[in-house]
């Protein structure tokens, strides 16, 4: 089974396609975790996953508000931890109960979360190479994932 993929993205495009393809892979309940620089895609993606899950209208990052909840075929909760201090903040702010949701949650900045994420996540880092430019890494925290990751790849061809 498939439990890491890499995708060479030539383009802000092929990020949103990417995400788009996730987004008509995940059902209720999927969390997924973003990770990577500012700059390498992780709203992009975010944007691409919604259109997947059938959300009209404008998705922006919710760095200022940190959570935007969209409605599509499924419920997406979009989530930007970037601003947060500490793990602590989000507990207050009741963010890990989204991960338990019937909805499909994406947290950009993820690895802030660390001890709050649930035990089996889907994890896409997003990395800029001045050479070999961007790259997504897919990487899956269990079995459920591994199979989404097992269908994407089939869906992406050898290049995946």
């Amino acid at each position: 089974m498939v439990t890491a993929v890499q995708i060479r993205l030539k383009d802000a495009g092929a990020t949103r396609e990417l995400g788009r393809v996730l987004g008509r892979l995940l059902g209720p309940g999927d969390v997924v975790i973003l990770t990577g620089e500012l700059g390498a895609g992780k709203t992009t993606l975010a944007q691409g996953l919604a259109q997947g899950l059938g959300v009209s209208g404008t998705v922006t990052s919710p760095t200022f508000t940190l959570i935007q909840e969209h409605q599509g075929r499924l419920p997406f909760y979009h989530i930007d931890v970037y601003r947060l201090e500490d793990p602590e903040a989000a507990l207050e702010l009741g963010l890990e109960e989204y991960f338990y949701g019937q909805g499909v949650t994406l947290v950009e900045w993820g690895e802030r979360l660390e001890e709050l994420l649930p035990p089996e996540y889907l994890e896409v880092c997003l990395e800029y190479d001045a050479t070999a430019g961007r790259r997504a890494t897919l990487t899956a925290r269990g079995q459920h994932y591994a199979r989404i990751l097992e269908e994407l790849k089939q869906i992406a061809g050898p290049g995946a």
